[in-house]
């Protein structure tokens, strides 16, 4: 199993293991637990000379966990996700500034065939429609830090803005073909 692949797994079952472990011991002894365990991997990833990149991530948990075990926060392990939502949108917020499509080298890596011109506008324009969505995304995670309800944050954490970011790219796609592409084949 790759460190990227532990990765994934990390930011997607963080969130319900948490709130899961809260039913079993108390929010110390979980933070705990979390904290050597992610103490752990990040000595592994060093050790295997992992990239700042690959590193960065556990890193924020570990550093969050411990934080939120001295002060005894809750809100800490929420604001997790939100920094990484942040993170995200920032990346996307400075690619669209920048000009430098982050969208279209993604997917000129993963998708093999040739796009047309004006797909690839399309497409490099798109950043800023993905900072938005990002945005929106980091909002609902600050709303969550201070939501009572951890189960509602443990989903929304690991599986909602996946559902989010999964609507959008569909929005994204129907949008193109019916309006920018259709369009274009008609005239």
């Amino acid at each position: 199993m790759s460190i990227s692949t532990i990765n994934n797994f990390l930011s997607l079952a963080f969130a319900p293991l948490f709130v899961l472990s809260l039913r079993f011991v108390s929010f110390e002894k979980a933070s705990s637990i979390f904290a050597i365990v992610l103490l752990i991997y990040l000595l592994v990833s060093l050790k295997t000379k992992q990239s700042l990149k690959v590193i960065g991530v556990p890193a924020v948990y570990f550093i969050f966990v411990v934080l939120a075990y001295y002060f005894s926060s809750m809100e800490l392990i929420k604001m997790i996700p939100a920094l990484i939502s942040a993170s995200f949108f920032a990346l996307f917020l400075n690619a669209f500034l920048q000009k430098h499509s982050i969208v279209l080298r993604m997917m000129q890596t993963f998708y093999k065939k040739e796009l047309s011109a004006e797909r690839k506008e399309f497409i490099a324009k798109s950043d800023g429609y993905w900072s938005a969505v990002l945005l929106l995304n980091t909002l609902i995670q600050i709303f969550f830090i201070f939501y009572p309800n951890e189960l509602v944050w443990a989903f929304y954490s690991s599986v909602g803005w996946y559902l989010l970011l999964f609507t959008a790219l569909i929005l994204q796609i129907v949008y193109g073909e019916i309006f920018l592409f259709r369009s274009k084949k008609n005239s």
